[in-house]
């Protein structure tokens, strides 16, 4: 079966995981045929290593940050504050997809400056995950940045009321797993659309979580 996780996802997560030294244990990251060219300037990638080297985060938010940084930049330093007008009410946003009251207009942002930015994001995102989980200490770290994913992109007051944590909670990590490509719309000159970026997403964390898994050694 093809997968439906963009390759460069799959590269640049085996790239960071090269990087930890965690691939020695086995790692299932879909079926895509990495190339070897690709895969070494993925390890060179300065996101990448700072993702790995950073003694502070988890497994599950460096996965997470990583694969933000690919979906929201194509692992390009956004600096400058632009108006995104896909879904999101128009708010000025940096980084890899950052808005709030820290973006400012006509500001330069720097890599360590929206390292730091998305790191507090995802810190606090997987603060809350454990109150809304109930399960979520028996989780793999690869369906926990999935959730971690979600409740930077879409919110913890959207997951709260979703079924995908009624799902979750009620034991089915599987279906759980299964609502990612339900997120799929925006707002759009005032109408609700599916947006092919949040699409390609959804379906990417629907597969990572139901199927990626960290693996013993031996």
């Amino acid at each position: 079966m093809t997968s439906r996780v963009p390759e460069p996802i799959i590269r640049y997560t085996t790239a960071l995981l090269l990087g930890l030294g965690v691939m020695a244990g086995g790692i299932y990251v879909g079926d895509a045929q990495l190339d070897a060219n690709k895969l070494a300037a993925a390890q060179r990638n300065e996101y990448v290593q700072a993702a790995a080297a950073d003694p502070d985060t988890s497994l599950e938010v460096k996965l997470a940050m990583v694969w933000a940084q690919f979906y929201e930049s194509s692992m390009q330093h956004v600096g400058y504050a632009y108006v995104d007008r896909n879904g999101r009410g128009q708010p000025l946003t940096v980084c890899a997809g950052i808005t709030g009251p820290e973006v400012l207009a006509g500001k330069w942002y720097t890599p360590n400056d929206c390292y730091e930015l998305e790191k507090r994001r995802y810190l606090e995102a997987e603060r809350v995950a454990p109150q809304h989980l109930r399960y979520w200490s028996s989780y793999d770290p690869f369906a926990r940045a999935t959730f971690l994913d979600f409740l930077h992109n879409k919110g913890a007051e959207n997951f709260s009321t979703s079924t995908m944590k009624r799902k979750a909670n009620a034991g089915d990590l599987a279906g759980a797993c299964r609502e990612n490509p339900r997120w799929n719309k925006g707002t759009v000159n005032g109408a609700r659309v599916v947006l092919p970026g949040l699409q390609i997403r959804g379906d990417a964390n629907s597969e990572i979580c139901s199927s990626w898994r960290l693996q013993e050694a031996g």
